[in-house]
């Protein structure tokens, strides 16, 4: 990555879990200043250096305390672990979660809102596609700038199982008749989301407008 731009203040729902925490350090090494909104419990596992606020991601007013006007809110909320027997935790946080950030984020005039989504349409895991699909569909109906990103499985400690099918997903991605597919549904890895979300932080889109980065875009952020 390149020299980080003037630091700036971020806010990060989800910022204990998965790509929450490298997330935050990230950040912080880029000179950001950074605030997890997370439950009381939760509060050990914010990163040395960023400021954890206690609250609810599901309420609000508990997300609009923690923003400031023209901070970047990055949404990251979601079900651990989904799965198709976990739909209506789907609707009950991920998608609650993210109407809860997009009404805070208005009110208090974000500078951008960063929401990890789906790469869709898929065949499979069809209530989370769903949810994920209405969270979009609620931030394009808003007046926010923001930042789409469409991974469809984000591969790194305990999150390894599909390299096995590895040679397999390459292979499609050669085929004419899969490619767009495959490429679609591709595999990413932490690092390269890593590098697609500090990048997004850093280099937000135009007021009012909406971007959003593919598995193919989010590969090529790390290059």
């Amino acid at each position: 990555m390149d020299r980080p731009p003037a630091p700036s203040a971020v806010v990060v729902t989800g910022g204990t879990g998965y790509l929450g925490v490298p997330l935050v350090g990230s950040l912080l090494a880029r000179g950001h200043r950074v605030r997890v909104l997370c439950r009381a419990a939760a509060t050990r596992r914010v990163p040395v250096g960023a400021e954890a606020v206690v609250g609810d991601a599901l309420d609000p007013a508990d997300v609009a305390r923690a923003l400031s006007e023209g901070s970047t809110l990055v949404h990251l909320v979601g079900t651990p672990h989904p799965s198709p027997a976990k739909a209506a935790e789907f609707e009950r946080v991920d998608l609650a979660s993210i109407h809860a950030s997009v009404q805070a984020a208005v009110a208090r005039r974000v500078r951008q809102l960063v929401y990890v989504s789906v790469a869709h349409p898929a065949p499979v895991m069809r209530a989370y596609v769903d949810a994920r699909v209405a969270g979009e569909r609620a931030i394009t109906a808003s007046p926010l700038a923001a930042t789409i990103l469409r991974p469809w499985y984000v591969l790194g400690p305990g999150h390894r199982w599909p390299l096995a099918f590895v040679p397999v997903a390459r292979l499609l991605e050669a085929l004419p008749w899969t490619r767009e597919t495959a490429r679609r549904l591709g595999l990413v890895t932490r690092d390269q989301m890593m590098a697609a979300l500090v990048g997004a932080v850093e280099s937000p889109p135009a007021p009012g407008t909406r971007r959003v980065l593919d598995v193919a875009a989010i590969r090529s952020a790390a290059d």
